[in-house]
């Protein structure tokens, strides 16, 4: 018998079955516990009449962690027939468990997610302890999977179409007090004794417990899809769905499909056509691009993969914010939800004070919401201390300088508050474009600078970009790693350069959207096709959010700064078209109120009515295929740029780092993946051709001619 599946008969003729597969850290469905449930299955049928009930638990700190993503990823169309079959076992197990005619409780002891709320969700009754660890939920969508243990059907068959719909395709987790009141979970419990005995009281009260759709006259919450209510939501819903998707992320379209079609025949039939979908999903290119980058790349970095080795970890205990603009108040923000003291500092207590508003503001919504205390906002807020003056930063042992993108006034803050801080502190910018070795040059410790480019807005975007510059030491880049994980946030780890990684590739992305406008090309179909590859938003409306007066600021700064190495910038297509809607249009971007699109007060922002008569021209239109490749290998390139110039020096950095820093489209897997997905070799081809069509900026780097004619990937 088994150690993965504990079988464990008491007394009182409950048996509780302890998951604990041996060796891994939490419990998955791998071969391991498929031949572990089949024998237990087995076993429970064969004793079934000396049985009075069966409870479900966990050894392991979570109660079950889901689907074995190292089997997943392998997966191929020619293994989809022995897939499909090895998908029907596992769902014929629990339905095996589910209709043996004895009470099945889940006494679920920790998070819950995938294929563990799968197994929860084949119990009769589920109690779980109300701890904040405990989390409930189906991510597969995440990963670009669905829930293929039978999640898709029983989910529906609890909640209704409507209702299920959430948890099936955006992947939505509920703490246990949520689950409870949504009617996923029956019963919470303090500790595991009380789990325990409220399983045992319930399957003596509940001796002949079935699942409601086994009991005759079983009806789908809120209808089927023939009911009229149920049918007007589904009649818009495709559409909705597409809106989001853009027809790039196949799993919450397939997620509709198998929720939909399931739901108008029985439940044995539901599980067929749940497991087709599912073996349609697992074999495609874009689960494997998404578990590949979202789930072992991401561990790989949380891991510490790019932090360097032998030194202790830390913890910030006190930072120092110069800049109460948007982006200090964000850092401040996040250093403080971590429990971390904050100073935040400006030209005057009133600007300090501003920029404390905005934790403020946030924080009032969760109280509003009732996600928190009245007391625990004002306890946050405490550790954010607004002042004008460097000597509040004594006993800092972090600084991050957050003010204007201005060289000069960047290395003025920063020495005046390196001299109030602790001696070893270290020194942090948030700049996005500025080579860090030269803003180091105004510190007395260069070995204690680093770059610490966070994103806009702050509290939600996941990535810090870390930069290393020139005299940064390792013990430096070791602390600045600590504190991004100790805020909460996925840290990345580059070489300095101008613009670093992400705000080069980011560039390459707006620009080539500005170069596409200035040779005549459809504002519309820009920005249509930009989202229709997978970007959250279009090159144009981007640009306005950043404001052009900036990108402008930003490449004089460069022109001047090249000038002095003498260098110069070379020449983009995208800079006319800038310097058109400064100088000639003054239609500098949002903050103005008017860019590339007008920002009525009472309505939604529209494109220009005029970018079509003074910018497109009929006989400049491309093939929309061009448009959205434009975008997408552009920025590739540029990414493998900075890996051949040694700025990145992992393939998870960039990859993560493209997604969560800029918005690289997601289905990709990153910039470096997206290569890797289309094909080396075919990509250099691909890229040629975009070369000689539209410019020598797409042609492909030594490195990836290397790789392609190695046959290697990325």
């Amino acid at each position: 018998m088994t150690d993965a599946i504990r079988y464990e008969k008491g007394q009182d003729a409950i048996v509780v079955l302890t998951m604990d597969m041996p060796g891994q850290s939490a419990n998955t469905m791998n071969a391991v516990y498929r031949e572990a449930m089949a024998e237990i299955v087995d076993r429970l049928e064969a004793e079934k009449d000396t049985i009075a009930g069966i409870i479900v638990t966990s050894a392991k700190k979570t109660f079950f962690a889901g689907g074995d993503l190292n089997e997943l990823i392998q997966v191929t169309p020619a293994d989809a027939q022995g897939f499909y079959e090895m998908i029907l076992k596992i769902k014929g197990q629990l339905r095996r468990l589910e209709t043996l005619g004895k009470p099945v409780v889940a006494a679920i002891n920790g998070a819950a997610l995938g294929g563990g709320w799968e197994i929860a969700l084949a119990c009769h009754q589920r109690i779980a302890l109300n701890e904040p660890h405990v989390q409930l939920g189906l991510p597969e969508v995440t990963l670009g999977l669905l829930p293929g243990g039978g999640g898709v059907v029983r989910m529906v068959r609890i909640l209704g179409l409507e209702k299920a719909l959430p948890y099936l395709a955006e992947g939505k987790k509920v703490r246990p007090e949520a689950a409870l009141k949504a009617g996923l979970i029956h019963e919470l419990a303090g500790d595991r004794e009380e789990m325990l005995a409220k399983a045992r009281a319930w399957i003596v009260a509940n001796p002949t417990a079935r699942q409601p759709w086994d009991v005759q006259g079983y009806k789908i919450p809120g209808g089927t899809p023939s009911s009229p209510n149920v049918a007007q939501m589904l009649a818009i819903a495709p559409s909705v769905l597409r809106d989001k998707t853009r027809g790039c992320f196949p799993a919450p379209e397939k997620i509709m499909c198998a929720a939909v079609e399931g739901a108008q025949v029985d439940f044995d039939t539901a599980q067929i056509i749940e497991a087709r979908y599912f073996t349609e999903l697992t074999c495609g290119q874009v689960a494997k691009n998404m578990i590949g980058t979202f789930w072992f790349q991401l561990n790989e970095i949380n891991a510490g993969g790019s932090r360097p080795q032998g030194y202790p970890k830390t913890r910030t205990k006190k930072v120092g914010v110069l800049g109460a603009g948007m982006m200090g108040a964000g850092i401040a923000y996040v250093s403080a939800a971590a429990g971390i003291e904050v100073v935040l500092k400006d030209v005057s207590v009133e600007a300090a004070e501003k920029g404390k508003g905005y934790s403020a503001r946030l924080l009032d919504k969760k109280v509003g919401r009732g996600h928190m205390s009245a007391e625990q906002r004002d306890a946050f807020l405490g550790l954010i201390k607004a002042s004008d003056s460097e000597a509040d930063f004594d006993g800092c042992d972090l600084i991050i300088e957050a003010v204007f993108e201005d060289r000069a006034l960047k290395g003025k803050v920063t020495a005046a508050a390196e001299a109030a801080a602790l001696g070893d502190a270290v020194i942090a910018s948030n700049t996005s474009t500025l080579p860090i070795t030269g803003l180091a040059t105004a510190v007395a410790r260069p070995e204690n600078f680093i770059g610490l480019h966070f994103f806009s807005p702050v509290d939600k975007m996941p990535l810090v970009e870390i930069i290393r510059g020139e005299k940064t030491s390792d013990e430096t880049l070791a602390r600045g790693f600590d504190y991004v994980m100790q805020i909460k946030k996925t840290p990345i780890v580059v070489n300095d350069s101008r613009g670093f990684f992400t705000s080069r590739v980011f560039g390459t992305f707006t620009n080539e959207g500005l170069a596409m406008l200035g040779e005549g090309v459809s504002a519309a179909m820009i920005e249509n096709e930009a989202r229709n590859a997978g970007m959250p938003v279009g090159p144009l409306a981007i640009s306005d959010e950043v404001s052009m007066s900036l990108m402008n600021h930003i490449r004089q700064q460069t022109i001047k700064d090249l000038a002095a190495e003498g260098k110069s910038i070379p020449e983009h297509p995208a800079f006319a078209v800038i310097d058109m809607m400064l100088g000639e249009y003054k239609r500098p971007g949002k903050a103005a109120g008017m860019g590339f699109y007008d920002y009525p007060a009472a309505g939604k922002k529209h494109l220009w009515p005029e970018l079509k008569a003074r910018f497109e021209k009929a006989d400049a239109q491309i093939p929309q295929q061009d448009v959205r490749d434009r975008i997408l290998f552009i920025q590739a390139i540029e990414t493998v740029r900075c890996v051949e110039e040694g700025v990145l020096q992992s393939v998870a950095d960039a990859n993560v780092g493209s997604i969560f820093g800029i918005g690289f489209a997601a289905w990709t897997g990153g910039a470096l993946q997206y290569i890797n997905q289309y094909g080396v070799k075919d990509f250099v081809a691909r890229a040629q051709y975009l070369a000689e069509q539209y410019g020598e900026r797409f042609l492909p780097p030594a490195l990836l001619l290397e790789k392609a004619a190695k046959g290697e990937c990325f």
